[in-house]
C-alpha cells in the first residue's frame, strides 16, 4: 500500500454553522463518497480527519455533539483510522505521519473542508514532509471569505453583500493556482476516476 485518501474535516460542525448556507457545494459528501469507493476498490488506506476545538463553545466543540462525519458520508470501514486534530493541517497535531509511515504510504490524495484552509495546509505540510500529493478540488468545498476589515460579528446576509467579500469559486481558484506544480497536482473526481478505469 503506497497512498492513501485524507478525507479533511467533512463533518457536521460545518452544517451547525450559519456560514454552511453560503458552502459552495453543500453535496459535497457525494463526491468524497466516490474517492472513498475508488481508494477501497484500488486497496488503498483512507483516513479520516475531524476537527475539534474544546472547550470553545462552538460548533467544533466535541461537547456539542457535532464533531461527526456528515451523515450522508460512507461510514469509516475496519482498519481505516479516525484521527482528531486542532491544527489547520491535520499532521501537527496528531498521528497521521506515523499511521502513513505504518502503511508504507508515500502518495496522498486529499479533499474536504475547506479547500484553502485544512485541505491545502494538509496538502502543503504533506509536500513539504516529503509525499506526492493529489489535491482534488472538486471534491472540496469552501465559504465567501470576508475582508479583512469586515466586522467579526457580520451576518451571512452581509457578508454576501459586501463588495470585498472574496466570493468561494475565487478562493477555490486562488487555491489552485497556489498548488499547482509547487505542492500538489491538481486533480477532479472524474479525472481519477477516468483513469482508474483505464489506466493505460
Amino acid at each position: 500500500m503506497s497512498r492513501a485518501l485524507i478525507v479533511i474535516d467533512v463533518q457536521e460542525s460545518f452544517r451547525a454553522h450559519p456560514l454552511w448556507e453560503s458552502i459552495s457545494d453543500p453535496k459535497i459528501a457525494d463526491k468524497v463518497n466516490r474517492l472513498v469507493r475508488l481508494a477501497r476498490r484500488a486497496g488503498d488506506l483512507v483516513v479520516w480527519v475531524l476537527h475539534s476545538e474544546p472547550g470553545t463553545g462552538g460548533a467544533f466543540d466535541p461537547a456539542l455533539g457535532h464533531v461527526r462525519l456528515l451523515e450522508e458520508l460512507e461510514r469509516p470501514e475496519a482498519g481505516e483510522p479516525l484521527v482528531h486534530k486542532t491544527s489547520h493541517n491535520a499532521f501537527t497535531t496528531t498521528n497521521l505521519q506515523r499511521l502513513l509511515t505504518e502503511h508504507g504510504v508515500r502518495e496522498l490524495t486529499v479533499c474536504g473542508i475547506r479547500t484553502e484552509q485544512c485541505v491545502e495546509t494538509t496538502a502543503r505540510v504533506g509536500s513539504d514532509l516529503g509525499y506526492l500529493v493529489t489535491f482534488v478540488v472538486d471534491a472540496t468545498a469552501t465559504n465567501p471569505i470576508p475582508h479583512r476589515d469586515a466586522p467579526a460579528d457580520q451576518s451571512v446576509a452581509e457578508l454576501l453583500a459586501d463588495p470585498r467579500t472574496l466570493p468561494a469559486d475565487e478562493v477555490i481558484r486562488r487555491t489552485e493556482y497556489a498548488l499547482a506544480g509547487r505542492f500538489a497536482t491538481i486533480a477532479t473526481v472524474d479525472g481519477l476516476e477516468t483513469a482508474a478505469d483505464d489506466p493505460a
